[in-house]
């Protein structure tokens, strides 16, 4: 298994989660409710988006302990790919009426807690059912979390002019615990909708000062984790935070490599268009 779930980086985690939850609070509790954060979503649609995600993982890991679970159903959670994951948030705000700021930045904290509570002495290598009939580790689930929380908190700091900085070895476990994670547990249908995948074989491998090198590898569409080896097409030097954000949709590619946040090497660079069509989140 090449997914590093350490006690360290799961210790990091959760260390990181709470801090990030607390910051998140904060920021919420000073904005309006009606405080545009996109052209669709208000900063407290926003931040209740993310509660849901909180408050969904929680009755995950602990369904007997959630007290007021959702009402998801599986076939939402089975059904969700890439590609429809703007339907399904839609639906888990449906779900999930309040949006008040300062209801919402303590029902988060409060979930927050509980699923830290809940998941203390657990194993963050326990594989966990996910969107797309995925699976992803524990220590991944709480990782996308922070994510959520990093990348939102972000999107509601800008128009609330309010400065929020996510350190790279914050954002690091993203990547090396959830996107290696679901990449290695199996990803199931998550990535379907891509169109056409590109024939042959890709090898991208991951650097970071703050993430252990790792290889994904391509072949006719089917992406599977490897320990780093000889030449691989494309060698792929990243500060995570940015990665983060190009992932996303909320920088761009070039910009990106313009900063030199991303460093693009190997000896065939040009296949990386094709690797990221397939392997690619929602912006």
């Amino acid at each position: 298994m090449v997914v590093r779930l350490t006690e360290e980086n799961w210790a990091a985690t959760r260390k990181y989660l709470r801090g990030t939850g607390d910051r998140f609070a904060e920021l919420l509790t000073s904005a309006g409710s009606g405080t545009k954060a996109t052209a669709t979503w208000t900063v407290t649609d926003m931040a209740a988006h993310v509660a849901t995600l909180a408050r969904m993982y929680h009755q995950m890991v602990d369904p007997a302990g959630c007290d007021d679970p959702l009402a998801v159903t599986d076939d939402l959670v089975r059904s969700t790919i890439v590609d429809t994951v703007d339907t399904a948030n839609e639906e888990l705000l449906r779900l999930f009426p309040e949006r008040d700021p300062g209801v919402l930045a303590d029902v988060l904290l409060r979930d927050v807690d509980r699923l830290l509570t809940a998941t203390r002495d657990a194993d963050p290598a326990m594989a966990l059912p996910w969107l797309g009939g995925s699976h992803v580790p524990l220590g991944g689930l709480l990782a996308h979390l922070l994510n959520e929380l990093q990348i939102h908190g972000r999107d509601i700091a800008r128009p609330l002019r309010r400065r929020w900085d996510v350190p790279p070895q914050e954002a690091a476990p993203f990547f090396e615990m959830f996107l290696v994670g679901v990449t290695e547990y199996g990803y199931g249908r998550l990535l379907e909708g891509h169109g056409p995948a590109p024939t042959g074989r890709i090898t991208v491998e991951f650097r970071s000062d703050h993430t252990a090198p790792v290889v994904m590898a391509m072949t006719d569409g089917f992406v599977t984790v490897e320990e780093p080896g000889d030449r691989p097409d494309v060698r792929l030097f990243f500060d995570p935070t940015a990665l983060n954000l190009m992932l996303f949709g909320r920088i761009g590619r070039a910009r990106t490599v313009l900063s030199r946040k991303i460093v693009i090497r190997g000896r065939r660079p040009w296949v990386l268009p094709a690797f990221l069509r397939i392997v690619r989140l929602p912006s």
